[in-house]
């Protein structure tokens, strides 16, 4: 059974920095793209950016660049999402998904996590 299990999100000051983690199982890390998403309240989901399979190739959008950085434990079967820098507008809630393509186009995701909120206050 395939399952993206979100973790690590919580309140933090404007600036700070957070880790999210995406424990995956039932399926093999290294053949699936693991995408972040993002969804505010009343807003459309965005997609973060994501880590390719195989080869660990990583693409964000572009509020995320220079912010946030995507990364891969195989051994833990984990993807990471680490923020820096966070502002009020990243207060979100954040998914991961899996997909076997290289692409942010959500409908091409074929299984998600239940999402784990990050808030940017102060």
């Amino acid at each position: 059974q395939v399952q993206l299990v979100e973790s690590g999100g919580g309140l933090v000051q404007p600036g700070g920095s957070l880790r999210l983690s995406c424990a995956t199982s039932g399926f093999t890390l290294d053949y699936y793209a693991i995408g972040w998403f993002r969804q505010a309240p009343g807003k459309e989901r965005e997609g973060v950016g994501y880590i390719s399979k195989i080869k660990g190739w990583t693409y964000y959008s572009d509020f995320a660049k220079d912010r946030f950085t995507i990364s891969r434990d195989n051994s833990k079967n984990t993807v990471y999402l680490q923020m820096s820098g966070l502002k009020p507008e990243d207060t979100a809630v954040y998914y991961c998904a899996a997909t076997n393509m290289a692409t942010m186009s959500a409908d091409e995701y074929d299984y998600w996590g239940q999402g784990t909120q990050v808030t940017v206050s102060s």
